[in-house]
């Protein structure tokens, strides 16, 4: 169901940003979970969050039209209702490393390490 690399793949592995629950399987039609950015990852936030008044208030804006309603995609954040397209914003700084991206380096230098690549 769904497209390689769309929401079908999401089921069940990735959290509500804000309170951690998980997706289950989503029943025929429009899945109730919102996608969003932050800090330039892609994020779910699930339907008893949106309930929140300020539920959009983390979320990363688009420059041009101040719409949260953005998406990671291809490697670059688009924003849904005006169609901007930017790079993340560690690649246009690189200073900016994620946890995730460090986590990811030293993970791999560790398996290069155990398999006598290193």
């Amino acid at each position: 169901m769904g497209r390689p690399g769309g929401e079908a793949r999401w089921g069940g592995t990735v959290p509500c940003y804000r309170c951690g629950v998980r997706q289950t399987d989503p029943e025929r039609g429009k899945s109730p979970w919102r996608r969003g950015v932050v800090r330039d990852q892609l994020v779910l936030i699930c339907p008893a969050c949106q309930e929140s008044a300020d539920w959009t208030a983390e979320l990363e804006r688009c420059a041009k039209c101040r719409s949260a309603h953005l998406i990671r995609r291809l490697g670059q954040v688009e924003c849904l209702d005006c169609g901007l397209v930017r790079e993340p914003e560690a690649l246009l700084n690189p200073g900016l490393v994620s946890a995730d991206t460090a986590l990811a380096d030293e993970v791999s230098r560790a398996l290069d390490r155990l398999l006598g690549r290193a």
